[in-house]
């Protein structure tokens, strides 16, 4: 874990030198992989240089405030809370108008995601600063994510980094120095898009879908191939569909720090 954070942290700071950015600027959700790229950055370019945004709204958890908050102070950020609801709720009316019908749940949910994108890109407009993308590798393979939402930004520190890692780069990070709290990195991961949201709603558990990935996008096997590792084949075909059918997405997505 030690080689892959010295690798993320160099990545980092080359790009950011090459580019001329003095700081950066990102979502802090109050979820692992917004928290790990915070702290990293913060070993990076220093804690001062590091804004983190909790844009939340009526669907964002106690828990995630608490953690948000936690990590800014334990990492000394340039924190705010913004609550978008207000524009959520306005955009919505809006759209509802436009489209003379109700609008669905995944907009109105990839609509929150999109305004988030929006208020860090103004922030970098306004104060300065390279807005860090924060999904993780998992995410991105499978499209769970949103464009020009939370993929929104200039560089992707850990877009190259399995979920199943990410627990443990985190975990390790931690022996060095308590930078995060233990429940960001044991709580169910979410969105937060919706009442009750959570990741394994939408994928499978992260042990096995990284498992699944490694063979289908790393070392290129077919699903007759992964099936006979001893996975599942259903659960393997929809991966497999996930990734095929989210290859728009990755193609407009920020770049990654190579691994």
């Amino acid at each position: 874990m030690e080689i892959l954070w010295n690798t993320l942290k160099q990545g980092l700071k080359d790009y950011c030198e090459k580019n001329g950015f003095q700081k950066v600027v990102l979502g802090l959700s109050g979820g692992l992989d917004s928290a790990v790229c915070a702290v990293l950055a913060a070993d990076v370019l220093g804690s001062e240089n590091v804004t983190a945004l909790m844009m939340k709204t009526k669907f964002t958890s106690d828990l995630s405030l608490e953690i948000a908050r936690e990590i800014a102070i334990k990492n000394n950020l340039d924190y705010h809370e913004i609550d978008i609801d207000p524009l959520f709720e306005h955009e919505t009316d809006l759209l509802k108008n436009a489209f003379k019908e109700d609008v669905k749940s995944i907009t109105q949910e990839n609509l929150q995601a999109r305004i988030r994108g929006q208020i860090l890109m103004a922030w970098s407009n306004q104060f300065g600063g390279l807005v860090l993308a924060c999904s993780n590798k998992s995410e991105a393979l499978t499209g769970y994510c949103t464009l020009y939402g939370d993929t929104c930004g200039g560089l992707a520190p850990i877009g190259g980094v399995y979920k199943t890692t990410i627990f443990k780069l985190a975990k390790w990070r931690n022996t060095l120095g308590k930078v995060l709290p233990d429940k960001v990195i044991t709580r169910a991961p979410s969105a937060e898009l919706a009442l009750g949201q959570k990741d394994e709603n939408s994928l499978p558990p992260y042990p096995v879908l990284d498992a699944i990935l490694i063979e289908l996008f790393d070392n290129q096997k077919n699903v007759d191939e992964t099936v006979q590792k001893g996975f599942d084949k259903q659960t393997v075909q929809k991966v497999q569909h996930l990734i095929d059918h989210s290859t728009f997405k990755r193609k407009q997505m920020a770049e990654i720090i190579k691994i």
